[in-house]
């Protein structure tokens, strides 16, 4: 696997890096980000009040979503496997207190309820650069950029996402991957996440980037 910059080619068709973004806007967001913990493992707080109480936070937001409620969140830690790919029915915004890796895929790849953990690739962000993940593209939780890094990743989505699953009786199969409100995941068989009783929608390795760090 080789680890693209979200600033080469092969990223256009996941995201799009906002290079126009006032750094005012920004950093005072990063600056609060800094402070909040960095786990062993990875953790994600959908809303956090540090981040969202910050000065313009609320120009951001409404820059991010045209005045849809948002919110600011964070995830952090340490990690350098795949796990899980999820999808939303809208963009998420990123932007990191250091470089960390993306892993991606295009929800057009997959079939049958199955993506092979072979479509999938990786991108570097570098530190302070606010990148967009579109609604086609599967994503999950940050990896880290070099050995042993910690990531510290806000996170911005609309408001109530990756909140308590609905209640619904599911009619297709997508409906079968909905693990929390506008959630849909697809787990790979090794993952704390499929034994917790998450669907099985990845196959093939479960790629840990360990060994290109």
């Amino acid at each position: 696997m080789h680890i693209y910059s979200v600033s080469d080619p092969e990223f256009k068709s996941y995201g799009n890096v906002w290079d126009n973004v006032p750094s005012e806007l920004t950093s005072p967001v990063l600056e609060a980000l800094a402070s909040t913990p960095i786990p062993e493992g990875s953790k994600y707080v959908a809303s956090a009040p540090e981040l969202e109480g910050v000065m313009d936070a609320d120009k951001l937001g409404f820059l991010m979503f045209g005045g849809r409620p948002f919110q600011l969140g964070w995830c952090n830690g340490h990690n350098t496997r795949l796990n899980c790919l999820e999808y939303h029915r809208d963009s998420e915004l990123n932007c990191g207190a250091q470089d960390f890796i993306l892993l991606v895929a295009r929800e057009d790849e997959i079939v049958d309820g199955m993506l092979d953990t072979a479509k999938v690739k990786a991108f570097r962000v570098p530190a302070g650069v606010l990148v967009e993940v579109y609604a086609t593209t599967l994503h999950y939780a940050p990896c880290s950029a070099a050995p042993g890094a910690p990531f510290q990743v806000v996170v911005v989505l609309p408001r109530g996402t990756n909140g308590p699953k609905p209640a619904l009786t599911a009619l297709n199969g997508e409906d079968e991957l909905l693990t929390a409100c506008n959630k849909w995941l697809l787990a790979h068989p090794d993952s704390s996440e499929a034994k917790g009783g998450a669907k099985v929608g990845l196959r093939g390795e479960n790629i840990d980037i360990a060994n290109l760090l």
